[in-house]
């Protein structure tokens, strides 16, 4: 069904690259989750191809690719390696959106834009313990104080996805003296950095989503590359939708298990495999059914997204997407476990790596209660108006 959507040369191009080195990638996910750690061969076989510069603008040395073609491709290297695509989906969905919307200085935009060509990897360094989700609002404990030597940091951020290949952490940080949060380009070398590898999670765990601890950090002063006006950016952003992207290639990864398990399983019970049977059959349906009910959600709002005159129109689009997508993923997987049964739950099994892994996307931003209170509201506000 995917292939619906494949509209340009440059997908079919991009998405045959991904194939030509999804074997290696496919091998490595189980080592990479029984283990714990990053996915190290996948990383290297992706910068390989290019991957970090797909979404930086062609006008600076990228290759270009709109929010549509950045969720085609997640969505495909997700279901090779879920831990790869959530990884450098973060660097694919934070150089959009800088570029995109020209976040930084021209400077700053010129400065980063080589080093993104040539494979660096760049995430933002947000979350920390007191604070919980940025997206909630609240002042992160990390602070800067301006120094005659440039900006002085301290503090700490968990949940700092790709830490062991990262070269560039975008990081936060409460400004005293501006009375408002910052954001701070950081390079992976600078003296005070270090990442405490303390990612001991059921799912997601090869992200190596560690804590970054900052210890008297000096920056120079125009690294100070971020002034937001609100703490999670107020803006509509399409390239959030690496996100629900990568939980929907979970879900395919698990129906393509379930699907050649019931076309192969044959109990000797039966005279056919397990596929022939009704109730397997309604499971098998059902699952494609809301396969095809998240794609057009996530393919439909991208595709709106890509549009300037469409986007305008845009508001709470991008949460109904990650909301949507990410419950009928996990309801999918669940469907395929159903179909599998208890095998299903062996630790040799995929399936039960993909249940776990699927869940994570609650836990992603925005968060669902976030989502469905932001519609209420919107929706009660529209009324309003429109009766007065």
């Amino acid at each position: 069904m995917k292939d619906l959507f494949i509209k340009t040369t440059q997908q079919k191009y991009w998405l045959d690259q991904l194939a030509s080195i999804a074997e290696p990638i496919r091998t490595e996910a189980k080592e990479v989750d029984e283990q714990s750690r990053f996915p190290f061969e996948a990383h290297r076989l992706l910068l390989q191809i290019g991957y970090p510069r797909l979404t930086l603008p062609k006008e600076f040395g990228g290759e270009g690719l709109s929010v549509y073609d950045m969720v085609l491709i997640q969505e495909t290297l997700a279901s090779y390696d879920e831990n790869a695509s959530l990884s450098l989906g973060w660097t694919l969905g934070v150089v959009g959106e800088i570029y995109e919307t020209k976040l930084w200085a021209d400077d700053a935009l010129h400065l980063l834009a080589p080093e993104i060509k040539n494979g660096a990897i760049i995430n933002r360094a947000v979350s920390e313990a007191a604070t919980g989700s940025p997206t909630r609002g609240g002042r992160p404990g990390t602070n800067a104080i301006s120094t005659k030597q440039g900006w002085l940091l301290n503090g700490r951020k968990i949940f700092t996805t790709a830490s062991p290949v990262l070269d560039y952490f975008l990081t936060s940080a409460w400004i005293e003296e501006k009375n408002q949060i910052g954001f701070f380009l950081i390079h992976k070398d600078v003296k005070g950095l270090s990442i405490e590898e303390n990612w001991e999670m059921s799912a997601m765990r090869g992200t190596s989503s560690h804590d970054l601890v900052l210890t008297d950090v000096v920056v120079p002063s125009n690294y100070l590359v971020e002034l937001p006006s609100h703490p999670s950016g107020g803006k509509i952003n399409g390239w959030i939708l690496h996100i629900p992207a990568t939980y929907l290639g979970i879900a395919q990864a698990a129906r393509d298990y379930a699907l050649h398990f019931a076309n192969h399983h044959q109990p000797n019970s039966l005279n056919a495999p397990i596929s022939t049977l009704p109730n397997v059959q309604q499971l098998l349906g059902d699952i494609e059914l809301k396969l095809h009910q998240a794609r057009f959600v996530l393919y439909g709002v991208a595709e709106a997204y890509d549009v300037p005159a469409r986007r305008e129109f845009l508001t709470n689009e991008m949460a109904v997407a990650k909301h949507t997508v990410t419950n009928l993923a996990i309801d999918v997987v669940d469907k395929a476990m159903r179909v599998v049964g208890a095998k299903s739950l062996q630790l040799t099994n995929p399936l039960q790596r993909y249940y776990r892994n699927v869940r994570a996307g609650l836990h992603n931003p925005p968060m669902d209660d976030m989502t469905i209170i932001k519609l209420a509201t919107v929706a009660i506000e529209q009324q309003k108006m429109k009766e007065n």
